[in-house]
């Protein structure tokens, strides 16, 4: 008799132990904690082919983290976009930041932060100590075709974030207000307006809590944690003027110019030069014409535009120059997008899941649709496609993309090699 019912038994345990779905395996496997080396490949690799600017930089981040490797889900990335989009700093990287974060804790961070930062600020380094003397480079066909794949980038990032974020004709209707008022005030200012606008009306009129609450996400940051780094924050911001002031000092009118211009950007890097340029130029510190030859050379490689500091370090008349004062400057504008985000994020991840707070995400991620699709047209667009050639070629590499799923580090040498070859003919 035991030998008879031995084989239904283990048909039985074959039956009640099945594998999980594929999906479900993917799923377990991204709820697990990463490794800092697992955060830092994934993230210079993107250092290494993230071309176009903050938002085609959102985009790729889109694709890797919520697309393949499941990290998170949509709505989840889209409250952090949205949380970013209205921190001073440069929105990408800490995007960036608090991915590697809530991935594999503090390490995980400093993994993604350097993974992705690293590639372009060596660059620009090199560019300073001894490139500076080649020109057009920011000019070539090369850089023109990374213009082009940013294109269908940020195109693929709005197309699916709004399938996503505006199922419905009321928050469709929430992204067009954003789109109109990010185009009518093309600036920082409108984007937090659009931001600010589209949530209150959400919040006013509109009730979407229904729809679910996003995954949760642990970040290893107490809130004591957190008020010290915004004291940090607001110190640092006042007490570098007052020093600078009392010394009288070049040098550290310099680490108070560029600390205050990684505090006070909104908008992304490219708002970065002018502040960079008033903290720098007249001081000596370094020429304006250096500091413009610098400036086409930070558009032409992928990453954060704000290692545009690390060039200006390694560039600059100070006893740190080379390696070791770009290094030093990089370090330095980033400090206060770390200590911004490191400081809001303890209470943000508590608020966004009451319920008013869910309906306001609901508009803001709508907003950031429509903030997304302006600049799909304006820098994006308008900067990349100027004639026929420009769009045929970035409607292919947006169909690679988007039905072929071709992996964007292979679109991105498709998009160089395209517009090389447009160039000759």
């Amino acid at each position: 008799m035991n030998n008879s019912n031995e084989p239904v038994q283990t048909q039985t345990q074959t039956q009640t132990q099945a594998p999980a779905s594929a999906a479900e395996v993917q799923r377990q496997a991204s709820d697990r904690p990463g490794s800092p080396l697992e955060v830092f490949w994934a993230f210079l690799k993107l250092g290494l082919t993230s071309f176009g600017g903050p938002i085609a930089h959102l985009g790729y981040f889109r694709t890797e983290f919520v697309e393949r490797r499941r990290w998170l889900d949509d709505r989840s990335y889209s409250d952090l976009l949205a949380l970013c989009q209205f921190l001073p700093g440069p929105a990408s990287s800490q995007v960036g930041m608090a991915l590697g974060l809530v991935r594999a804790g503090w390490m995980g961070l400093l993994a993604a932060w350097t993974g992705f930062t690293l590639p372009s600020a060596i660059a620009l380094i090199l560019f300073a100590m001894g490139l500076a003397g080649q020109q057009g480079i920011a000019e070539s066909a090369w850089v023109h075709g990374l213009k082009i794949v940013a294109v269908a980038i940020v195109a693929q990032a709005v197309l699916g974030m709004a399938r996503s974020l505006c199922p419905d004709r009321s928050r469709a209707a929430l992204a067009m207000v954003a789109a109109l008022l990010s185009l009518a005030l093309p600036s920082a200012f409108g984007q937090v307006l659009a931001i600010a606008v589209t949530g209150l009306i959400a919040w006013w009129k509109l009730d979407f809590a229904q729809a679910g609450v996003a995954r949760a996400h642990s970040y290893p940051v107490s809130r004591r944690v957190g008020m010290a780094a915004l004291v940090a924050f607001v110190g640092l911001l006042l007490a570098l003027p007052v020093w600078a002031a009392a010394t009288g000092s070049s040098i550290v009118q310099l680490l108070e110019g560029v600390y205050r211009s990684g505090a006070l950007v909104f908008g992304g890097g490219h708002v970065v030069l002018p502040l960079l340029q008033a903290s720098v130029v007249p001081t000596g510190m370094v020429s304006n014409a250096d500091l413009m030859v610098g400036y086409g050379a930070a558009q032409a490689v992928p990453g954060p535009l704000f290692t545009f500091a690390a060039y200006i370090g390694a560039m600059a008349q100070w006893p740190l120059q080379g390696w070791l004062g770009g290094l030093a400057l990089l370090a330095l504008i980033f400090i206060p997008a770390f200590l911004i985000l490191i400081g809001v994020l303890p209470f943000w991840e508590g608020l966004r899941h009451r319920a008013g707070v869910r309906t306001a995400m609901a508009g803001i991620n709508a907003g950031v649709v429509g903030i997304l699709g302006a600049a799909l047209y304006d820098p994006v667009w308008t900067s990349a496609i100027h004639d026929k050639a420009d769009f045929g070629l970035a409607l292919l590499l947006f169909g690679l993309l988007t039905v072929g799923r071709v992996p964007p580090a292979l679109v991105v040498l498709l998009a160089g090699l395209g517009a090389f070859l447009m160039s000759i003919i």
